[in-house]
């Protein structure tokens, strides 16, 4: 069975990539975020919002995020797997389709629009283009290298989706560098938001879907974060809400998301 494994994983286009060299190049990942936010970034411990202005969005967020996007990108590139990346055959129960739209749905009305409103044009664009920048460097790397790493490695989609939520989860724990312990608690909730992101990618069978809900997902998290005065809407609350409900669901269903098929042949 393992030399029937090995030559599965061979048959398979582009180069090798171990799952401890992908935690390299999580750390590296994690490492250019970090050090052009320190590098480039504005110091905003004296106001209450995340991000008070364009400048400090831009800064703070956007350029880091930027970047680390080109360098998942040129990973990707490297290894040969954009076909893979971008596309999942991996089938999966039709009620998991809920998950996606359930997220966006909660999401597109959990934007706090009249907070948005007050700010000016600059800082709106800014954080809708912040989004999209989340959602595709997050997922590129984790939803879709990640996820890619895993299973060539001969993981159980089981395995595949826990050990990419955590890694994802992990790599918030770099925020301890500016909030503390309360990275802690983020990484916790991010590795079960990156299970729901996995989903996702196994009910629309394209990294695109991740990509579009999660970019949403934070963007409408971010609205209550921006200006002068951070101001939180009933919105979060209601995201707030949808996350718990999933996480019960996903406890209560999870041996339920493989086809019938794959179940028995497991």
């Amino acid at each position: 069975m393992h030399n029937e494994t090995d030559a599965i994983r061979d048959e398979r286009p582009g180069r090798r990539l171990s799952w401890p060299w992908f935690l390299v190049v999580v750390v590296v990942y994690a490492g250019i975020i970090q050090g052009l936010g320190r590098l480039i970034g504005v110091d905003t411990a004296g106001s209450e919002s995340q991000f008070p202005t364009t400048e400090a969005l831009v800064r703070n967020a956007l350029i880091p995020i930027g970047a680390s996007i080109v360098f998942g990108a040129a990973v990707v590139t490297w290894l040969g797997w954009w076909s893979e990346v971008l596309r999942s055959r991996v089938p999966v129960r039709r009620w998991v389709r809920w998950v996606p739209i359930s997220m966006l749905a909660v999401a597109l009305f959990g934007l706090n629009y009249g907070h948005l409103a007050d700010q000016s044009v600059s800082l709106v664009a800014s954080l809708l283009l912040l989004g999209l920048f989340v959602g595709v460097g997050e997922e590129l790397m984790f939803r879709g290298i990640g996820v890619q790493v895993f299973r060539r490695a001969g993981f159980t989609e089981g395995k595949v989706a826990l050990c990419s939520s955590v890694v994802f989860g992990l790599v918030h724990l770099s925020n301890a560098l500016g909030s503390g312990v309360q990275a802690v608690y983020q990484a916790l909730i991010v590795s079960t938001s990156g299970y729901f992101f996995y989903l996702c990618l196994r009910a629309g069978g394209t990294l695109l879907l991740p990509m579009l809900v999660h970019g949403l997902w934070d963007t409408s998290l971010f609205s209550n974060l921006v200006g002068d005065e951070p101001q939180a809407s009933i919105g979060m609350a209601l995201i707030i809400l949808l996350q718990a409900v999933l996480i019960v669901v996903l406890l209560v269903k999870r041996r339920t998301v493989e086809p019938a098929a794959a179940a028995v042949t497991a």
